[in-house]
């Protein structure tokens, strides 16, 4: 049975005061709105009219200004989880496409006219690149499994989403380093796997900053504010 208005304003409250990934607030919404509606059916079958009914399911449930901590904490955890997963596997692909893309470049008369430093770097940028990876995995068992270990799980989110960004510029130069090192030798324009492999590491790249920002906007401190 749907909600006279006061389940419906209250359920709308708590959406637009939460921030987090949509898809676990929808599901965490439909949840408080569900159980708030069998409490009010509950409490209608006792003998109180539904607006009454359903004022009261939402005096028991609690208001928006005392639960919206724990339910935001838990999207800050979703949003983290999805942050972990998306380093987890996407970094350590990336490394092994460039590094079958490296072998099979038909280019190698090419790679004499590099500077020394040229494979060093390149070897700097896979490190980084896997250990990012083992970061993710770390952070995506942390918030997973090891929640209970765990006392302020935001932070563990947090964390992740600051040490992707503050590895923005140092992969911006490196990767810089890499393409001025190999200004003069053959290129991938001509080579449409140098180019897929481009473009998916743009794609995985901007898909990281973007998750990275939604979670440093989900764990920004400071009470959660009400929205009435």
């Amino acid at each position: 049975m749907a909600g006279t208005g006061v389940i419906e304003d209250y359920v709308t409250g708590l959406s637009r005061t939460l921030r987090g990934p949509r898809r676990p607030k929808l599901d965490m919404i439909a949840e408080a709105r569900d159980s708030l509606l069998d409490t009010a059916e509950a409490l209608e079958g006792e003998g109180l009219r539904r607006e009454e009914a359903e004022r009261a399911a939402v005096e028991e449930f609690g208001t928006i200004r005392e639960i919206a901590p724990g339910y935001q904490e838990e999207l800050s955890n979703s949003a983290g989880r999805r942050l972990a997963a998306l380093l987890f596997v996407t970094v350590p692909l990336t490394t092994v496409m460039w590094s079958v893309i490296w072998k099979i470049f038909p280019a190698a008369p090419a790679y004499e006219t590099m500077p020394d430093w040229f494979v060093p770097v390149a070897r700097g940028v896979d490190l980084l690149q896997m250990l990012t990876g083992v970061i993710g995995g770390v952070a995506l068992f942390a918030l997973g499994r090891g929640l209970r270990r765990i006392r302020r799980p935001r932070l563990v989110t947090r964390a992740l989403a600051v040490f992707v960004w503050a590895m923005l510029p140092v992969m911006l130069v490196l990767c810089g380093a890499l393409m001025f090192g190999s200004r003069d030798s053959a290129g991938f324009g001509d080579y449409p796997p140098g180019i897929v492999a481009s473009l998916m590491s743009y794609v995985f790249w901007l898909a990281q900053l973007y998750c990275a920002s939604r979670c440093l906007s989900v764990t920004r401190r400071g009470p959660v504010p009400v929205t009435a």
